[in-house]
């Protein structure tokens, strides 16, 4: 059972619920009180299962608990606080022959130990007494409703860490919600508790305890035993009359003499508490499919984002956008597309031969179509970078857990990087000088015929990325159009040097290259978002991970129902 639980405290520990879906608050609350109760409590006490009974004094504001406490022990140990909040560290009192199982980490490892009283509540303050039996001490707790939120965090942690509930509560505040939130835990997780009904008139004891009384049994809780101290006058310590306290320390006095009525109490809290986090692991796991969930619709909005942009800018770099103003101005220019034309529509063939005559001479006009070329090229990238990082962004913001995460993501996440322009414009140019390497790898052969040495490497590699863009456009031999038209005459210049197929191959060779130039820079900008996600630390084997823990843990218990369920350390797990 110990390895089993410590598999689980395990799984809890390292399941992740960063994302603001409904009930995550809730749910990492739930978590971490958990994984506290099994450090704190159920593996210590599993460990050494023969340790004195904690008992924890625990209860509303202005109760009376460190009075009792005082009043049990015989001796002030604890001072009651005046003013609220009191900021102290939490007092536990043990029999001096008991040191050693409290002096360690064995419990609440959380907490260093002291001998002294300090302010510090991430402290335990350590209290021998010879009036506490051997095998009981008594701790007192913080208030569970004070307004110091560190104060009721620790009260929880320690209650959650008792064998025994010594619960604390007055006349005036036996009804309020909080105490019974924590009755009602306690009930839920069969922990043992006593209750005190403090501070109240003789006169109203039978009448409160009775209705005190109905209220423990409709909650689950009739069992408890119920001790009554009526308000009177404390001496110059600060302590009640022995009287006043002598049922209850003589009921505690019991617990501590008989091992079999102590380890009864101990079983039925820890074999509760062992229950209950199993139980609630299912509830953790639950949470943990739901934050699964919405990390994959966040990171399918992302993905759905940047391969529209893909895909867009494949679109657009095959259907002839591209070969409109600029790029359009500076292929005319180079080429005399109009005449070419004119005589396109009547003598392909001829074209052919007489195509040489069209471009000699003007090297200048195919660097500028080059450059008009990367220009618009990097335009159109950058245009879908910006649009698919605003998409991406406000598909996050629609749901609260993706605003969260975009704005403590400390990064720009709706607009391109920085540095994108500079990456685009690089990648352009790599991209153009490829296209100019393939030109002139594939005219290797023909670098000294006349049609090659007409048009050059740079004019060639123009001809080359205008067929690209008009890859799609539909484009035949008699077309008139402006796209088509300009790829019919690039595309005819290249023939006119390589040939049919190998045109056709250089021009499919030159689409790759830029769509994975594209894909590349889109996937740095996708990983903007992708990161985030990944560092939340969801992990799709989680859920599986703590329904499997769970269950060996049930398996355990229901094993064996004897004295022994949950002390072995067994081979069984």
């Amino acid at each position: 059972m110990v390895a089993a639980l410590i598999r689980l405290r395990a799984a809890l520990d390292g399941v992740a619920l960063p994302l603001d879906v409904p009930g995550a608050e809730e749910h990492r609350v739930m978590r971490r009180a958990m994984v506290d109760q099994l450090e704190d409590y159920v593996l210590p006490r599993l460990i050494q299962i023969e340790a004195p009974l904690l008992t924890v004094v625990g209860g509303s504001t202005g109760a009376g608990k460190s009075t009792l406490v005082n009043s049990l022990v015989g001796r002030r140990v604890t001072e009651p606080g005046v003013l609220r909040p009191t900021t102290r560290s939490p007092v536990l009192v043990h029999n001096p022959a008991d040191v050693d199982w409290f002096d360690k980490e064995r419990i609440l490892p959380g907490l260093a130990r002291t001998t002294g009283a300090t302010g510090d509540p991430g402290a335990l303050q350590l209290v021998a007494a010879d009036s506490v039996p051997e095998g009981l001490a008594i701790l007192d707790a913080p208030d569970i409703d004070s307004v110091e939120e560190r104060n009721r965090t620790l009260a929880a942690e320690l209650l959650a860490a008792a064998d025994l509930w010594l619960f604390v509560t007055s006349a005036a505040r036996y009804a309020d919600q909080v105490p019974w939130d924590y009755l009602k835990a306690a009930a839920e997780r069969s922990t043992a508790v006593a209750i005190v009904l403090d501070r109240t008139a003789p006169e109203a004891v039978e009448e409160v305890s009775g209705h005190l009384a109905r209220m423990l049994t409709s909650r689950g809780l009739r069992d408890s035993p119920l001790f009554a101290v009526t308000e009177g006058t404390v001496d110059d310590d600060g302590l009640l009359p022995a009287a006043e306290v002598a049922e209850i320390r003589g009921w505690l006095d019991g617990l501590a003499s008989d091992s079999s009525a102590r380890a009864a109490v101990v079983k039925k809290t820890l074999d509760g508490a062992v229950r209950s986090v199993s139980r609630r692991t299912h509830d953790i796991a639950d949470a943990a499919a739901e934050q699964l969930v919405m990390e994959r619709r966040l990171r399918e909005d992302v993905h759905r984002a940047y391969d529209e942009a893909i895909a867009r800018i494949d679109d657009a770099s095959a259907d002839g956008t591209l070969l409109r103003g600029e790029v359009l101005a500076r292929w005319q220019e180079f080429v005399g597309t109009g005449e070419l034309l004119r005589s396109l529509e009547t003598k392909v063939g001829w074209l052919r031969d007489r195509v040489v005559g069209w471009v000699r001479g003007k090297p200048m006009q195919a660097e500028r179509v080059t450059v008009a070329v990367e220009s618009g090229l990097e335009t159109l990238i950058l245009e879908h970078a910006e649009s698919a990082a605003e998409r991406a962004e406000a598909s996050w913001r629609s749901v609260t857990a993706g605003q969260h995460l975009a704005e403590d993501s400390g990064r720009e996440l709706g607009r391109a990087s920085r540095d994108f322009r500079v990456r685009a414009e690089r990648s352009v140019r790599d991209w153009q000088h490829g296209v100019l390497e393939m030109v002139r790898s594939e005219g290797a052969e023909k670098r000294s015929t006349a049609r090659f040495l007409a048009f050059g490497v740079n004019g060639l590699s123009v001809a080359l990325m205008v067929v690209v863009f008009a890859h799609t456009a539909g484009v035949s031999g008699a077309e008139v159009g402006i796209a088509g038209g300009s790829a019919v005459v690039g595309q005819k210049l290249l023939e006119a040097v390589f040939g049919d197929q190998a045109v056709r191959r250089l021009a499919a060779a030159a689409r790759e290259d830029l769509n994975e130039r594209v894909t590349a820079l889109m996937d740095a900008e996708r990983a903007r978002f992708v990161t985030v996600l990944d560092d939340l630390g969801i992990e799709e084997g989680d859920v599986d991970r703590l329904r499997e823990v769970s269950r060996r843990v049930d398996d355990l218990r229901f094993a064996d129902k004897g004295p022994g369920t949950l002390h072995g350390t067994g081979d069984s797990a």
